[in-house]
């Protein structure tokens, strides 16, 4: 779940290394991120949590402002740059997209319930389904039970085989493209010798695709309004997977195939009014078949939602701000520019129509472990120790754009921590950085090369890393890079004589195995092919074998209790150097209520009950 670039996924560039990985166990935990985020701070991509003082909450709101209040009707009108690249469920690969299809037409049979507070955006609840699930004692064998009044937008009941028939056509790869294909990877369905699935998709005919089916239909089986499903691995956190667009329900009948990029077909509380435009947006009005009885994720306050994309963010953030007719009922789906973000913070009648979120997209550096410079851990937590945090976030904007951060886990996981390994806090510490230099027995300067993806804010940035690096005894040189950033340093050939690769990523639901395996795990990610999205290439068996278990902890506090035990022994080893979660800035207008963020859907604004004055 890394990003590219604008509205690219960790995507293209890192989609390809984990196919590479082939059939084996962890390779579920690779596909299971490919999610799309959204740029803001002026070019450093925004795809946890240090001990770094925050801001007071008074200049900076994070999750909610303003009195709630349970209001219908009006309105709302949301304002993006865009563009949308799928409405299709089983598309949709954007974190930001699926956020928003989630609360307003896509439903799953899981969800993460709303909120206002932070630390209970986690919480998640049944949503389709009627509670979280019944799993089998060894995590290979799911079952939900289905409310029996949703309805879709034609009136007719969403029933158990329309959520397996859209879950197959994600199988459909040749036709239904760019979305998370974690379907593949969990379920039980036997793989090609090139890793690809047996079953091709709802849409092949013939007697193999006759067999897939069969095969796709023990692996997903429909028992009334029960749905079961069987896993090729133990799976502890299957129930949060679901949560995604990608594992909702299609009604076959509706179903556009390769020309369904934008249909949508709600079983939600809104739907497309006519059709959605590229490059412009559409119109969300009431799902008259929806009942608020049957979906307690919901609330669908707005009789009406213009979706309007297109538009630069800082025209948006101005023309939200003037609160004109249109504007007092708008709200920004992009984060505000950086040069206007202290001017909305500072102002207490903006500071009241503004949240700013972390937005879980955390910045890290990782150390290459097979070169000369970085093979040894004391080299490797000397340079973490060396690396000043507070200065990078400054450089990228300031506490409205980002929060120091030592870790990979974003704050709004149940598994973030504030441990600190190394000892150094977020301003970092050159002498004890020398000490761990002169314990590894080095000579300095400690000479190395550093990669990042270049332009005006990043250059910035790593010139304030580099002025604590060299006080601390090292001497960096840095390597920009502009295009195909991630997939350059993720060649063995392009990214030969880099010591230190820059690096950004984000969680596709509430847990540490959607961060830590994916980028760490040496079984998935280092093949003859390339380091996958581990570009340092570090590997520990033990820790692999850890990763494996923990992803097998039925138990969910206790196994995110794993996985900060896991992100412990990572940071004690310099596997990665953490740098910064990113913070979105979103603004409304005057007549805009319950403005609020949720962090785990990727600190975007909640639509799950917004509302519009009357």
């Amino acid at each position: 779940m890394g990003t590219r670039r604008e509205r690219t996924s960790a995507g293209a560039a890192t989609r390809s290394a984990r196919h590479r990985s082939g059939p084996r166990r962890p390779l579920r935990l690779l596909l299971a991120v490919v999610v799309v985020v959204t740029v803001v701070a002026a070019g450093v991509v925004y795809l946890g949590r240090g001990p770094a003082t925050a801001p007071a909450d008074d200049t900076r709101p994070a999750s909610a402002v303003g009195d709630r209040v349970d209001t219908r009707g009006g309105t709302l009108n949301a304002l993006t740059l865009g563009p949308v690249a799928a409405w299709d469920p089983q598309r949709i690969s954007s974190q930001a997209d699926a956020a928003f299809a989630g609360r307003v037409f896509a439903r799953t049979l899981t969800a993460y319930a709303p909120s206002t507070d932070a630390q209970d955006q986690a919480r998640l609840v049944g949503d389709l389904a009627t509670g979280t699930g019944t799993a089998s004692k060894d995590l290979r064998t799911w079952s939900f039970t289905l409310r029996p009044d949703v309805k879709w937008q034609d009136g007719s009941t969403v029933t158990c085989e329309d959520v397996a028939y859209g879950i197959s056509r994600t199988f459909a790869t040749d036709t239904v493209t760019g979305g998370p294909t974690d379907a593949l990877a969990v379920l039980a369905i036997a793989r090609n010798t090139d890793g690809t699935s047996t079953y091709p998709g709802p849409y092949a005919t013939g007697k193999k695709a006759e067999a897939g089916q069969k095969a796709f239909d023990k692996a997903v089986s429909c028992d009334g309004r029960t749905i079961t499903f069987s896993l090729s691995t133990p799976t502890g956190d299957f129930a949060e997977m679901l949560t995604q667009p990608a594992f909702g329900p299609v009604k076959k009948s509706a179903d556009m195939g390769a020309d369904g990029t934008y249909a949508v077909f709600s079983a939600g509380p809104y739907m497309l009014r006519g059709t959605w435009e590229p490059g412009r947006g559409g119109v969300f009005v009431r799902n008259p078949h929806w009942s608020a009885d049957s979906d307690p994720v919901r609330k669908a306050y707005p009789d009406e939602i213009h979706y309007q994309e297109g538009m630069d963010t800082e025209a948006i953030a101005q023309q939200v701000l003037a609160d004109n007719a249109s504007g007092r009922t708008s709200v920004s789906l992009g984060s505000a520019p950086p040069a206007i973000q202290q001017q909305i913070t500072a102002v207490q009648s903006l500071q009241e129509r503004s949240v700013n979120p972390l937005t879980g997209v955390v910045d890290y550096l990782v150390p290459n472990t097979r070169g000369s410079v970085f093979s040894r851990e004391k080299v490797r937590l000397a340079l973490a120790a060396a690396t000043n945090r507070d200065a990078y976030v400054t450089a990228i904007g300031g506490e409205t754009a980002a929060e120091p951060s030592l870790s990979l886990l974003p704050s709004a996981l149940p598994s973030s921590h504030d441990g600190d390994p190394v000892g150094a806090g977020t301003r970092g510490d050159p002498s004890k950085a020398k000490a761990l230099l002169r314990a590894a027995g080095v000579s300095t300067p400690v000479r190395f090369t550093v990669a990042y993806r270049s332009d005006a804010t990043a250059d910035k940035a790593m010139a304030a890393l580099v002025a604590g690096w060299r006080e601390a005894g090292f001497d960096p040189k840095t390597k920009p890079l502009d295009d195909d950033y991630f997939t350059t340093i993720a060649d063995p050939d392009t990214s030969k004589g880099i010591d230190v690769f820059w690096s950004n990523w984000a969680p596709a639901w509430a847990s540490g195995s959607t961060v830590l395996p994916p980028l760490f795990d040496s079984t998935i990610n280092l093949t003859k092919d390339g380091p996958g999205r581990d570009y340092g290439y570090f590997e520990d068996t033990k820790l692999d074998e850890q990763m494996t278990k923990t992803s097998a902890v039925a138990d969910r506090e206790a196994r995110e209790r794993g996985w900060t035990d896991v992100d412990r022994r990572l940071l004690q080893q310099g596997a990665y150097i953490g740098l910064a979660e990113r913070r979105a800035l979103y603004v409304a207008g005057a007549d805009i209520r319950n403005l609020s963020a949720n962090t785990v859907l990727g600190g975007v604004v909640e639509f799950a009950d917004i509302a519009v004055a009357r």
